[in-house]
């Protein structure tokens, strides 16, 4: 079965306390479903018509897990404290293995 994976880009930031409340929430709501963070920071490089924002890539065992957890109640918790402190755009894609 492939993989599922979330695909986070941060347009922006506004409240950096609301953002770190969520980060203190988010890896234990997603760690029951598999989760675990791949990749997470402002990019590197940024080509055609990238930006330099912040990004974060998480990996679960399945597209399924991957939705799971977005609709769980502990990640709806991590989403109420971020609130309004970040513009995102979320996405989840299937692995190609």
């Amino acid at each position: 079965m492939p993989k599922g994976y979330w695909v986070t880009t941060y347009r922006s930031i506004s409240d950096p306390k609301k953002l770190q409340a969520y980060a203190q929430l988010a890896p234990p709501a997603v760690q029951p479903f598999g989760g675990r963070y791949l990749a997470r920071g402002t990019a590197a490089m940024a080509y055609e018509a990238g930006l330099k924002e912040r990004i974060v890539i998480s990996e679960f065992p399945s597209v399924e897990q991957a939705n799971a957890a977005y609709n769980s109640p502990a990640y709806a918790k991590a989403l109420e404290a971020l609130g309004d402190g970040a513009v995102r755009d979320i996405r989840i894609v299937e692995g190609l293995d």
